[in-house]
């Protein structure tokens, strides 16, 4: 074989050795602050989980959050459930329920898009109930603007145990029922009164009371109606439906509202879903089915026409969402052959 040298030959030890031995000993460079850099960003270890505790605590901004109201009458249901499997009972006695078969379709009345407004408004009236009844009591803040014995929305004497007795669900539908038909607002205005109410009960961290409900639901259908309508009722205009409150009243409650809310209106297609949804859980744990109808030709053909209309619209939109350039497999060359010259 022979003797043969390499390029990769190493030193001898005592060669390496030397080396190490003129090499300066390591010595860590102190850490700098924030400070000292310039740079006061949050690490990111501090914030990977700031939505978790959104969702949990704004489920008015959320659309994954669970709603308040939906959580606050989980108890009372099961309670009634209880209740009526330990009495044998059945919980809307006589079988009123129906159900569709392959000769008739049951459908109500009541979409996302267009909820029923009657039934809407129950809905929203039972969440406010559960709201007051399942309220924190300990720790309870109140706020002044809030307060109908600072406020009063009547000039009837308010008796001194008015902040002790919880409303009835009746009595919430008829202040809000009343509220809606004089200014003649729709159902999708109550969902985001609900919202509007949510979020309130977040932001200022306030819980809603026998003393307070009635000038926070105001002032969040006051709110809700000039987002969502297009022809807004003025304050003047409650100052007709409820004869005692002045203008100046309603115009500091739309403000401190507002204040309250950090100007948070928007309110997203998701969340609004989601409210929508969730009162028809609650309808329907709580017996409050909306009616249903038997399925007519008439408006089976309206729903097919609806939805052939929608399908056209997001055909459209598809097709105008589809990129412009094409992929290089799909792209058709020319190839020329090679001339042979014999």
């Amino acid at each position: 074989m022979g003797n043969s040298t390499s390029c990769c030959v190493s030193s001898s030890p005592k060669l390496r050795r030397n080396a190490h031995s003129r090499l300066e000993p390591y010595r860590p460079e102190p850490e700098l602050s924030r400070e000292d850099t310039g740079c006061n960003l949050q690490h990111i270890s501090d914030r990977e989980n700031i939505d978790e505790l959104n969702m949990e605590y704004n489920p008015a901004d959320h659309p994954r959050a669970s709603t308040i109201f939906l959580s606050k009458s989980q108890t009372d249901v099961r309670e009634k459930r209880k209740s009526l499997y330990v009495n044998h009972q059945h919980p809307s006695g006589p079988m009123r329920r129906k159900y569709s078969s392959c000769s008739t379709i049951f459908l109500d009345d009541s979409t996302v898009s267009q909820p029923n407004l009657k039934y809407t408004i129950k809905c929203v009236a039972l969440a406010i109930y559960y709201h007051i009844k399942n309220r924190n009591v300990d720790g309870l803040m109140l706020l002044d603007i809030f307060d109908e014995k600072l406020h009063p929305l009547s000039k009837l004497e308010m008796p001194s145990d008015y902040d002790k007795h919880d409303p009835e669900q009746k009595q919430i539908y008829k202040f809000v029922r009343t509220l809606f038909s004089a200014a003649q607002l729709t159902a999708e205005c109550a969902i985001v009164t609900l919202v509007y109410l949510e979020r309130l009960l977040t932001y200022a961290e306030i819980d809603i009371c026998p003393a307070n409900w009635k000038r926070i639901v105001l002032g969040a259908i006051l709110l809700a109606s000039k987002v969502w309508d297009d022809q807004a009722v003025w304050n003047v205009d409650y100052c007709q439906i409820l004869k005692d409150i002045t203008v100046e009243d309603m115009n500091e409650l739309e403000r401190q509202f507002l204040e309250l809310l950090q100007f948070n209106i928007n309110v997203p297609s998701s969340v609004y879903a989601k409210y929508y949804f969730d009162l028809r859980s609650l309808s329907e744990a709580n017996n409050l089915s909306f009616p249903l109808e038997p399925l007519s030709r008439d408006k089976a053909q309206k729903l097919e026409a609806i939805s052939r209309l929608c399908d056209d619209k997001y055909k459209d939109l598809r097709k105008a969402a589809k990129k412009r350039s094409v992929s290089a497999d799909n792209l058709k060359v020319v190839r020329w052959s090679p001339a042979i010259i014999s």
